[in-house]
């Protein structure tokens, strides 16, 4: 397996728009370089949370480009080039090669629901088409199908560039058995803020998060200090953060953390269609925990 390490704490970035929706470039520099500066050991461009399904292949390649060309060498910078066309995977994957991006995170398919074998192949097949080292994303929810451990077991097994895997299934029991089956350098990262401390103490690596665009710092602490062997302090931190951790997730991601992001006066914007912004009351219970938070 190709030795790879891109920290324990990756913010899935936000994409910024403009008024007219259109992607704001500036924002996205100084959004990365604020992440970078306050935490952030990596950014993962174009993911769900940077609302990839309505983005074009020509802006994602140019996110990709104004992170690399901001924050390269600060952090790393991971493409989110999945989809559920293996084809398309494998396009948008050169290019991120081409401008420099550091790896690349590829989503389960989704909508077509293939089966175990089918996944096999298909994160394979664009593994080949790639020197970046790729982290698999797990998101049954999002997905409607859910990658099993043996199939990430065999993917690490064959596929030398097949490193990690970012997993939101909400099940502790599989996270073990990834543990068990998995190579002790694969690393497991949790898809879920609020899932970050549980799996960190099932052998997880760290966290691709949202609530690190508001709590980055806060967040590094928490893992710091349980890595460090202060697990009283990590849970306490836990604690601490998990209103926010559930806050920000009360309607559709990214809709809260936008808001959040917005209220901190960081301009990010709205969302595309169709995702609808956040309602009066929704901005007003993100205000209220972040303010309790001391975020604002």
């Amino acid at each position: 397996m190709v030795a790879v390490d891109f920290g324990r704490l990756l913010t899935a970035m936000v994409t910024p728009f403009n008024t007219d929706l259109s992607v704001n470039l500036t924002q996205t520099r100084k959004l990365a370089k604020y992440l970078v500066e306050n935490g952030s050991d990596g950014l993962v461009v174009c993911g769900t949370t940077g609302e990839s399904p309505t983005l074009s292949k020509e802006e994602k390649i140019s996110l990709f480009k104004a992170v690399v060309e901001e924050v390269g060498g600060k952090a790393a910078v991971i493409a989110g080039t999945g989809s559920y066309d293996t084809a398309s995977s494998i396009a948008l994957t050169k290019e991120a090669e081409k401008v420099g991006c550091d790896g690349v995170m590829l989503v389960a398919p989704y909508y077509n629901k293939p089966s175990q074998e089918g996944l096999y192949r298909h994160f394979r097949t664009v593994a080949e088409s790639t020197s970046l080292p790729i982290i698999l994303y797990n998101i049954p929810g999002r997905t409607g199908i859910n990658v099993l451990p043996a199939t990430v077991a065999r993917l690490a097994a064959d596929v030398p560039n097949i490193v990690a895997i970012k997993e939101s299934a909400g099940n502790m029991d599989q996270v073990s058995e990834l543990r068990r089956v998995l190579p002790e350098d694969f690393a497991i990262y949790s898809g879920d803020d609020s899932m970050t401390l549980p799996m960190l103490s099932l052998g997880a690596k760290g966290i691709i998060s949202v609530v690190s665009h508001v709590a980055g710092r806060q967040i590094k602490e928490m893992i710091d200090a349980y890595t460090s062997g202060n697990t009283t302090l990590a849970a306490n931190l836990h604690k601490r953060l998990y209103p926010l951790f559930k806050g920000l997730f009360i309607t559709t991601n990214p809709v809260p953390v936008k808001a959040a992001l917005n209220l901190k006066g960081i301009a990010v914007g709205g969302v595309r269609l169709p995702l609808v912004e956040a309602t009066a009351s929704e901005i007003e219970s993100v205000k209220s925990v972040m303010t309790s938070l001391e975020l604002l």
